[in-house]
Formats: structure tokens, C-alpha cells, sequence
């Protein structure tokens, strides 16, 4: 009988060696761990491998499905045939939305880099500032709309490689530059002057509508007006909070939206110099307050802790997700931790937002939402719904 000759080697060989002998030649059994898998959306898993599927109450996450076929239907084929049977569920049971899922679409656990299955979760809100659409003593910090010096250059068309790749700046003769910063648009100079659409009467809310992307303004009167994302200024966004880190102002265990905005309120002096550490600047538009939530990436109103902004490059717009994670205890890094498992789509994108196992849930408006969207930041796993072929 003819021997193998790796059976010879096993026998001096210990199984750690015999792992590196297998990234040369291929792989070993026992050796797997040497392989990580490959990030993005992996293999195929069965249902009941996605923790807590059984106790979700899906029939609340179906406004959500049928708010994005309206987009999805008329683009992709696959998704007309789909949504056309889901609109025949006009208001189905938890049963019925669970078996019209396991009939349509098959799971995949999503792998973050390096092969591991946990990543970030965190999350954003719809948040309430008070505003005018005149400035005056009281409301005196703009928010702009998109400026028309503002130029969005699309590189695919001729660099393919770089699909979704833009490039935003100005022209200064027949150069484009980068587009004016933060610390250059809130500077004395006032470069956008003209381009304001409303005023707010606290910085540091607008600071944060910004890093929230769109949310609603009380008027003196009482009446309401949505902001909504219409662009921004080509810089990448930085965490201020990771740079309260770095200065030692804070740990990370104590980085939240409160304790952020209590270190503003109470270092005025500095206060323009961390808001300047992140460069991402973004424009609005005013929207009448129709009751609907604020508009995705995908252009659908987002549901309520049922829509999630991902990494499209990563995950494509529209894809059910199955989150699992945990909710920020109520009272600090002490309380207890509430396992949080439920349907989301992926119906958004964010400057922060980067890499497979990446969720950032919408949380709607009002204070609990401001409280989750705030403290979230825990670790949890994705999995990709992908409809069967």
C-alpha cells in the first residue's frame, strides 16, 4: 500500500506544525482556525441558528417591507415578484410573516474582518430642536441648505474600479479643491453666508443633528418642520468622542451623546475646538412635518427600530437583516444588560457607518430613543436574509 507522506510526518510533527505545513499546501483537519473566513456576507446558516427568531414580533417590522418595495420592485426583478405577494399581506400575523421569510429567503451570517462573527451596533435618532426661520437674539446658529458651489464629481464612469466613488469640492479657477471644512464654515470668514435655511438656538443641537442626519425644528409658533440630509461636504467624519479619548477627558466606557454634551456645555472655551476635530460638515433641507419618519439612503421613510444604516458596499440597500445584540443598561455599565434580537432593513448609510458587521439601528424620536440612540454601542452579530433563487 502506498503510504501518504504527510502520515510519516505526523508522527514527529506536532499538530501546530503540521497546521503551517497546511498554508503551503493546503488545508489540514483540525487546522480551520489558520483560514479565517472571508469578510462580508458568508454561508448559509438554517433559521433556527439565528438567536431569538422565534420571539420576534415580525408583523411589526412588515410597514417596513412593504415601505421599500415600493423602490425595490420597480429596480430589481426578483424583489417585483416578491413585494407583489407581500402587498397581499395586508396586515399578517407574526406566523404569517415568518413563514412568508422562511419561504422567500434563505439566512447568512455576516463576517466581520479577520473572520470574526461580532461587530459594532450602534444607534441613531430623529432628534426635536427649537428653531426659527428668521434669526434673531434667541436663534442665531444656521443650519445651510446644499450650496451650489458645491461640486459632486462621479469617478466611475471612467474608473470603473471606483463604482460609488465620488469626490466632492470647488473650483477655484479651473482647479477643484476640497470643500470648505468645518472650522472654515463656522469660522469668522462665513463662506456659505446666504445658504441658510433656518437658525437654531443652541450649537451644540446642531452639532448633533448633523452626526444624526436629519431630525424635526419647533417653530416660535408651535408648529414643526423636518430637516432632512441633502448633502455633505466630502470631509471624513470623525468621532469627537474618540478624540475626548485621546485628550483623557474621557474613557470609553464613559463616551455617550450626554456626556459629550455636558463636556461642551461646561468647556465653552473649547468647546468650537472639538466640534472643528471632526471636518464632516452636512447640508439640509426643509421638508413639511407629514408625520413620517426621516428619509434613508434608499428613499423610504424609516421605521422605528426596524431600519438600520449599514455599509452598502458591504451589504446591499434593502437587505432584511437579523440583528443580535444587547440594549445599553439603563444605569450605567452596572445595569442589566436586555438581549435585543429582532428584524431590521438595511434602508440607510452613515460617514460612520464602515465594514460587514456594522449597524447603526434608527431608534425613531422622543426621549427613550435619544436615551438608546445615545449610550448604543454594543457588540452583536448580523446575519443577511437573501432571497432564494
Amino acid at each position: 500500500m502506498r503510504l501518504n507522506p504527510l502520515s510519516n510526518l505526523s508522527a514527529v510533527l506536532s499538530l501546530s506544525k503540521l497546521c503551517i505545513l497546511a498554508v503551503i499546501i493546503g488545508p489540514l483537519s483540525g487546522c480551520s482556525i489558520f483560514i479565517p473566513k472571508e469578510a462580508g456576507i458568508g454561508e448559509k446558516v438554517e433559521w433556527n441558528d439565528l438567536p431569538g427568531w422565534q420571539a420576534d414580533n415580525l408583523s411589526s417590522a412588515w410597514p417596513a417591507m412593504l415601505s421599500q418595495c415600493t423602490k425595490l420592485s420597480k429596480k430589481m426583478s426578483n424583489w417585483e415578484l416578491i413585494c407583489n405577494e407581500a402587498q397581499q399581506l395586508a396586515d399578517p400575523s407574526d406566523t404569517a410573516v415568518r413563514t412568508f421569510l422562511q419561504t422567500h429567503f434563505q439566512p447568512h451570517e455576516i463576517i466581520g474582518i479577520g473572520g470574526s462573527p461580532e461587530g459594532l451596533i450602534t444607534g441613531y435618532y430623529e432628534p426635536k430642536l427649537y428653531g426659527s426661520l428668521q434669526a434673531d437674539n434667541r436663534y442665531t446658529f444656521p443650519l445651510y441648505g446644499r450650496p451650489d458651489s458645491l461640486l459632486i464629481v462621479d469617478l466611475d464612469e471612467q474608473f470603473p474600479e471606483l463604482k460609488g466613488k465620488r469626490v466632492r469640492g470647488r473650483l477655484i479657477g479651473n482647479r477643484v479643491v476640497p470643500y470648505f471644512d468645518r472650522a472654515a464654515i463656522d469660522g469668522n470668514n462665513l463662506p456659505l453666508k446666504g445658504n441658510e435655511i433656518i437658525w437654531i438656538d443652541d450649537p451644540h443641537d446642531a452639532f448633533f443633528l448633523q452626526v444624526q442626519g436629519s431630525g424635526r425644528v419647533e417653530l416660535p409658533d408651535g408648529s414643526t418642520v423636518q430637516v432632512g440630509y441633502a448633502g455633505q461636504n466630502g470631509h471624513q467624519y470623525a468621532s469627537i468622542g474618540k478624540r475626548l479619548i485621546e485628550w483623557g477627558e474621557l474613557t470609553k466606557e464613559e463616551v455617550s451623546l450626554f456626556t459629550i454634551r455636558q463636556w461642551l456645555r461646561e468647556h465653552p472655551a473649547r468647546a468650537q475646538e472639538l466640534l472643528n476635530e471632526n471636518p464632516s460638515y452636512v447640508f439640509f433641507i426643509l421638508k413639511e412635518d407629514n408625520g413620517e419618519g426621516p428619509r434613508g439612503s434608499l428613499n423610504v421613510p424609516l421605521t422605528a427600530e426596524r431600519s438600520a444604516a449599514v455599509d452598502r458596499s458591504r451589504i446591499p440597500l434593502g437587505t432584511p437583516i437579523w440583528l443580535s445584540t444587547t440594549l445599553p443598561p439603563k444605569n450605567g455599565t452596572d445595569g442589566k444588560q436586555v438581549p435585543y434580537q429582532r428584524l431590521l432593513f438595511a434602508q440607510d448609510t452613515g460617514g460612520a457607518i464602515n465594514g460587514p458587521v456594522r449597524a447603526d439601528v434608527f431608534f425613531g424620536n422622543g426621549e427613550r430613543a435619544e436615551r438608546l440612540a445615545g449610550t448604543m454601542k454594543q457588540p452583536g452579530r448580523l446575519y443577511a436574509l437573501m432571497l432564494k433563487q
